[in-house]
């Protein structure tokens, strides 16, 4: 579940090891790129960490934001089944 904190989308993904998150991280970064949306980001082991948030608008949270984590969403439950 995103929470929106400081201007800011937010969501762990948990995943069984480090190949998976960083599979996820992998897949996420080709639709941000052809969203021309970058998640702010850190992984660690099988946690990965998103932060979106838009600067070109002032840090704000904007529909961009938003489309991007709902492509996320749909990313992470090929790896949540």
């Amino acid at each position: 579940m995103w929470t929106e904190t400081n201007n800011q989308l937010s969501q762990t993904f948990k995943f069984e090891n480090f190949i998976e998150a960083f599979s996820f991280m992998t897949e996420v970064a080709f639709h941000a790129e052809k969203q021309a949306h970058h998640p702010n980001w850190s992984n660690v082991y099988n946690t990965v960490n998103i932060n979106l948030t838009t600067h070109d608008a002032g840090n704000t949270i904007t529909d961009k934001d938003r489309k991007l984590a709902k492509t996320i969403d749909g990313i992470y439950e090929k790896y949540a089944q």
